[in-house]
């Protein structure tokens, strides 16, 4: 009698879309008449963002400030026209947005209603309840462009996000967003079928991020759409990428990761990837739960392998994700074996494991100088479910080793029990920590000897792993949850 459920591979729903304070639209004003009611140094800045979009503005200003007359000198002829006079319900047919700089409600709200009258969207400066739309800070790599709203509540905190975007993001980006424009029509009309201009992208992607301050030129072109052609065949087959989600903190992805996630058409993923990892994928990727978890309802191996190779002999690109990393008891062995068998292209993208991940929380040293000279990785769960037979008893005895145990909670007692008949002494520091890197981890520090009880009292969330060592020894005793890191002063 097996001591697992089975269960089929079952595609899940991405979650809702969550609630949005505002929804993004990017309005395409080139042409269309824009209104602008006021002179004042508000309505100036709106006028140019409103005539750089494209937008033909009419500003309606009695009283127009400096700064507004030699803005509408400096931009081209009918850009920007000034009419030095209050705006009227008929200046309103025809445009496709009004902006309001006013003094007060009334105006405000006169100048909505007009607009709203007009089936014009509007919005009244600094005054949101008489707003159809808010404008937000803007990173401009035209025409790659990027707007941050926070509603209204933290002006300023959008605008530092807007400065670290700025900085993390080469102006050179604006050349080579331009070159795609140029270049999306040619790429449309080749030869190239639907997955060879997905790579040809995919090439042009990887040149503007490597070398984003040059200017591209046609044959950047030219040696991009021959690359994407030598490709040939191997374009249309589909791939198996083996990814590492890491122990559960999305932070804790890696770029080749995240790439992966984004380009994938199917992603198969367990029940120990948290639903986090999951927000990099793209929304139109098809995800299915593949679960795998110790002492609960799988699916079998054997299913996963052939469902895996099924869907890349389609042409699909599958991304296989697994906790922590694919090579740390995460059987990628076994499925490399079937995709190879199957002459699909498998790749491993590695992921930060979930001792890295636990050590690093709680702030120690798997291989503290003088105190631990190896680590190793050992599994409590054999594939009957029981402990295994074939540990080395020795070297978890050891003084001078960590030991790390994937999946420990069911056989801890008798694993315990093993190691100090070996020798390993019943006062060696042990912690388990459920959860690791996540908001509710959850660690319990006693000694290998009481750990079992004291793990059985807890009954920790999964999953739980257990380290044992004397790197350990400085830690309080005692159960506990992670507390969020605190800034430096």
């Amino acid at each position: 009698m097996t001591h697992l459920l089975n269960r089929t591979p079952t595609e899940t729903r991405p979650p809702r879309m969550g609630a949005l304070a505002r929804l993004p639209v990017f309005l395409a004003l080139s042409g269309r008449r824009a209104i602008v009611a006021g002179g004042t140094p508000a309505a100036t800045w709106k006028a140019e963002l409103l005539s750089a979009a494209g937008a033909a503005v009419e500003v309606y200003a009695p009283d127009a400030s400096d700064e507004l007359l030699t803005l509408a000198r400096q931009t081209s002829p009918g850009s920007i026209v000034v009419h030095r006079r209050d705006w009227t319900s008929a200046d309103f047919d025809g445009a496709a947005i009004a902006v309001g700089a006013c003094e007060d409600d009334a105006q405000a709200q006169r100048f909505a209603e007009a607009a709203r009258a007009a089936g014009v969207p509007v919005n009244v400066i600094d005054k949101p309840k008489f707003c159809d739309f808010a404008f937000g800070a803007i990173v401009n790599r035209s025409p790659l462009v990027i707007g941050i709203s926070t509603d209204g509540a933290a002006p300023v905190f959008g605008q530092a996000i807007r400065a670290k975007l700025e900085a993390l993001i080469p102006r050179g980006f604006t050349r080579w967003a331009e070159a795609a424009r140029r270049w999306r029509r040619d790429v449309q009309s080749s030869e190239l079928s639907f997955n060879g201009r997905r790579r040809f992208w995919q090439l042009f992607t990887e040149r503007a991020v490597t070398d984003p301050g040059r200017e591209p030129q046609q044959y950047d072109y030219d040696r991009l759409l021959a690359e994407a052609r030598a490709e040939g065949a191997r374009v249309e087959q589909g791939t198996v990428t083996l990814v590492g989600a890491g122990p559960g903190d999305p932070e804790l992805l890696t770029l080749r990761a995240v790439r992966a996630l984004q380009s994938a058409d199917v992603i198969l993923f367990d029940d120990l990837v948290s639903p986090e990892v999951l927000e990099f994928s793209r929304r139109e990727a098809k995800k299915m739960l593949v679960g795998k978890t110790g002492h609960g309802p799988s699916c079998k191996q054997s299913e996963i392998n052939a469902l895996m190779v099924g869907l890349a002999k389609a042409g699909r690109r599958v991304v296989r994700l697994k906790g922590g990393d694919p090579t740390i008891f995460g059987r990628a062995g076994e499925e490399i074996a079937a995709c190879r068998r199957a002459r699909i292209p498998v790749e491993v993208v590695p992921g930060v494991t979930a001792a890295q991940g636990a050590a690093s929380r709680l702030g120690v040293s798997l291989t503290q100088r003088g105190t631990a000279r190896r680590v190793q990785f050992i599994t409590g769960h054999g594939a009957d479910g029981q402990l295994p037979d074939d540990i080395d008893w020795r070297s978890v005895a050891d003084p001078t080793a960590t030991t790390v145990i994937y999946m420990p909670v069911k056989t801890l007692r008798a694993l315990a029990s093993h190691a100090l008949e070996a020798g390993l002494d019943p006062t060696t520091p042990a912690v388990a920590v459920a959860r690791a890197t996540r908001p509710d981890e959850t660690r319990l520090v006693s000694t290998i000897a009481e750990l079992p009880d004291r793990l059985d009292d807890a009954a920790l969330p999964g999953p739980v792993m257990v380290m044992i060592g004397r790197t350990f020894e400085d830690l309080p005793m005692g159960l506990a949850q992670r507390q969020p890191a605190q800034p430096a002063a």
